[in-house]
């Protein structure tokens, strides 16, 4: 039934030689900012301290001249792995001479139990500690700084075995096990080891009390890390089939939360290509209401009430009107950041425009009300209604400002959830989102005091003509399928998405028909794209990672759990060797596209390996129909 349209596989060639693949790149970090590492090892991207931060490492957008911490041994690296259950990094490298293990992450260790706020304790550093496990092996740590993504200077005074780096915002201390020294580029530090020995490389905070001075202290941080992350992962409630991925995504999006307000990011990047050639490159360090609120969703799917809860408490300091005012997106301290092209970088590969800040901001996407009203009863019922006392009443004005917000924008036009920017249209997404949200909200409010009985009789009312309205406008005789938008003959997937939410019964005439269409004009090898119409920007972008995976969860919910089944299995070999995901996937599978990893993907491989556990258990494992 699938097509087999080639649009969106990326032109490699244009490609800067030398480019590191998306995919080649694992994720450390420390729940307030992270950095990107290759494959051969190099921190190729950090925004230092939170992030939203200018890039201090941006040789992942400015391959020639950008920053990055890499090490030099005159091997190769031939394997690499997270450690179990943490955020820890293992790279292992083959020379000529011998075997050494390296290990990457950024400290952050167990601290007491806290009701709010960070659950863990960081000092924001970058460390890296190189252990010889056969014969020897030589080479040297190197670092090279670019301050404010290249636009500043960073000033390097090494001595001895550390050096600081000082810039116009901050002053870091850099250490290491080996004699160090300033060179053109930045600084290097010297490795030579014998089986059995090992050293480190520290980027961190000068002058600070407990910062890395001796191996002993990188090795005492490595113990806490490890420590804090496995008892993190520890309270994952998820051992299905798919066990490796779905923990690996919780852990992904444990990295992309703000631990001091409790904020998530869509992705720890910008600029990275949605399409080669093409455009489509923003900026997705903020925090959307739409985005976390589907990994809210996540949290919640996992146990993990905690997080969910954090970020609700973000909602209300960043939000004192509780709803009334709230906006698509956020900075992860509530700021908003205006959109700026960064015209010295000539981006990832070279495919440029390099974008910080982000133009959606003020866009009309009226689903995200539904959106959050979904997460507010996800995380509701994750607490059995019983949220913290502080949070109690302000949950209660957000669902009645968001409920009145549902109401108040049923008959408008917006950009809806693909942030579209040709003009707004009665999109069929907004639509079913606008009634969900309202069906969610009359059901909070029936286990939460002090509404209004008129107010949630006018909420039902509402939700059900706008149910019956999406049924008759969404509907296209001629395509014999639920539209882009009312009156369209163009296909969308964000409709599997409201048959995940209830729009349509998944088992129905319509649903299937629907579904079949989605196949016929927007699926190729399992994977699916957004869209397939002009959206008013260049290039052809990739299939949508997160529609693929709706797709499956269509075929889960309306009892194949065997096709369920395929499509997952298909679609997680699809991931990186870390099982890793960007936003998008080449037509053929072979190429991550887009923000890298993204929160909207990981968040997906959770929610469906959730779904499809429920369904088997309601459905058994049904054979596919012939």
């Amino acid at each position: 039934m699938a097509g087999d349209r080639p649009d969106g596989q990326p032109d490699l060639d244009r490609l800067t030689p030398g480019t590191t693949p998306i995919a080649d790149h694992a994720l450390i970090g420390d729940t307030h900012t992270t950095a990107l590492v290759t494959r051969a090892g190099s921190v190729d991207w950090l925004c230092w301290g939170r992030h939203d931060a200018p890039a201090l490492f941006c040789r992942l957008l400015d391959l020639p001249r950008g920053g990055f911490a890499d090490l030099r041994l005159g091997g190769e690296a031939v394997a690499r792995r997270y450690l179990p259950g943490t955020n820890v990094l293992e790279t292992t490298f083959e020379t000529p001479t011998g075997r050494a293990v390296l290990f990457d992450f950024m400290a952050l260790h167990p601290a007491e139990a806290r009701s709010e706020g960070p659950d863990g304790d960081t000092g924001h550093r970058l460390v890296r500690i190189l252990r010889c496990e056969h014969g020897t092996v030589r080479g040297a740590f190197r670092a090279r700084f670019t301050p404010n993504f290249g636009r500043e200077r960073a000033c390097v005074e090494a001595r001895d075995r550390s050096a600081r780096v000082t810039c116009r915002a901050w002053t870091l201390e850099a250490r290491a096990g080996g004699a160090m020294r300033e060179t053109e580029e930045g600084l290097e530090a010297a490795v030579s080891l014998r089986e059995g020995e090992s050293t480190f490389f520290v980027l961190q905070e000068a002058d600070a009390a407990t910062g890395v001075r001796e191996l002993a202290d990188a090795e005492r941080d490595l113990e806490l890390t490890s420590r804090y992350w496995t008892g993190w992962s520890a309270g994952i409630d998820y051992d299905g089939p798919w066990r490796d991925a779905v923990h690996r995504s919780a852990l992904v999006l444990k990295l992309l939360t703000y631990a001091p307000t409790g904020a998530i990011v869509a992705a720890p990047t910008t600029s990275l290509p949605e399409a080669v050639p093409g455009e489509r490159n923003y900026d997705y360090r903020y925090s959307w209401i739409r985005d976390a609120s589907f990994t809210v969703t996540a949290f919640c799917n996992l146990g993990l009430a905690r997080e969910a809860q954090e970020y609700v408490r973000f909602l209300c300091e960043v939000d004192p009107s509780g709803g009334r005012e709230l906006r698509l997106l956020y900075g992860i301290d509530g700021s908003t950041a205006e959109e700026e092209i960064l015209e010295h970088l000539p981006g990832w590969g070279g495919v440029g425009p390099v974008r910080i800040g982000n133009a959606a901001q003020g866009q009309d996407q009226h689903d995200i009300y539904g959106e959050l009203l979904v997460a507010l009863h996800a995380y509701l019922d994750a607490t059995g209604y019983d949220p913290p006392l502080d949070l109690r009443e302000r949950i209660a004005t957000m669902v009645e400002n968001l409920a009145r917000h549902c109401v108040d924008h049923q008959d408008d036009p917006d950009e809806g959830i693909w942030e579209l920017r040709d003009g707004q249209q009665h999109l069929q997404h907004t639509k079913a989102l606008l009634w969900v949200g309202l069906d969610r909200a009359w059901r909070t409010a029936e286990h939460l005091a002090g509404f209004d009985p008129a107010e949630i009789t006018r909420w039902r009312e509402t939700a059900d003509a706008l149910r019956a309205e999406y049924e008759e406008k969404a509907w296209n005789d001629e395509v014999q399928a639920h539209t882009q938008a009312y009156g369209s003959t163009l296909m969308d997937a964000s409709v599997l998405r409201t048959m995940l939410f209830g729009a349509l019964d998944p088992a129905s005439a319509r649903a299937r028909s629907t579904l079949a269409a989605v196949e016929r004009e927007l699926t190729v090898n399992d994977l699916v794209y957004r869209y397939r119409t002009e959206d008013g920007l260049e290039g052809d972008e990739a299939t949508f990672t997160a529609c693929s995976f709706w797709r499956g969860g269509v075929y889960a919910l309306a009892g194949d759990t065997a096709e369920a089944q395929r499509i997952y299995e298909k679609l997680i070999g699809f991931g990186n060797d870390l099982h890793l995901f960007a936003e998008e996937l080449s037509p053929d599978g072979g190429v991550h596209l887009g923000n890298f990893p993204q929160a909207f993907t990981h968040m997906c491989v959770i929610n469906h390996a959730v779904r499809y556990r429920e369904c088997v258990k309601n459905f058994g494992v049904a054979r596919s129909p012939e």
